[in-house]
């Protein structure tokens, strides 16, 4: 009787196995919204990108979104941080070269003048940052990211957590 017992949850186990190996994976990436005492977000300019961006990366494999904003945030600009509640989730489509992926936009919390001051850049990736005020951001992120920036500040605001969708072509 043992046996027949350890045979089903052996072949369960090689059938759900299988299954999470055919199953789609989905890139994440995670930002934070980060204020200063102005109420000014946090952006960086990436080495790799045409425009500016919010503060975070990809989650590696198996890493949360929490630990992975963490992280990003640790590596390039040498700053730790409590994560706040989640304010977006944006499904982005896929586009270019690329699958669709999931964007987690975090409350980063409101640095102090001293913290602030502690912000280093600590990884080639990053060229400069600053706090830039939601008007002006307009001239230095693209056109989604100036929407996910405009929406995690309304659900700042609101207390709320919006969901959104990006088709892209």
């Amino acid at each position: 009787m043992a046996s027949i017992e350890k045979a089903g949850v052996s072949d369960r186990y090689a059938y759900l196995a299988e299954g999470n190996a055919k199953q789609a994976r989905k890139r994440v990436a995670v930002d934070l919204l980060i204020r200063d005492a102005r109420n000014r977000a946090l952006l960086v300019n990436p080495s790799y990108k045409d425009y500016w961006d919010l503060p975070g990366g990809m989650s590696e494999a198996n890493e949360s979104p929490v630990t992975a904003a963490r992280r990003e945030l640790s590596e390039e600009l040498g700053v730790d941080i409590a994560v706040g509640r989640l304010l977006i989730v944006d499904w982005v489509g896929p586009h270019g070269p690329w699958d669709d992926q999931l964007i987690f936009i975090f409350d980063g919390g409101t640095l102090g003048s001293a913290d602030a001051i502690n912000i280093e850049i600590s990884d080639k990736e990053i060229t400069e940052f600053s706090f830039v005020s939601l008007d002006d951001s307009e001239k230095l992120l693209r056109s989604d990211m100036l929407r996910l920036l405009r929406d995690a500040y309304d659900a700042l605001e609101k207390g709320t957590t919006k969901y959104l969708e990006t088709p892209r072509t």
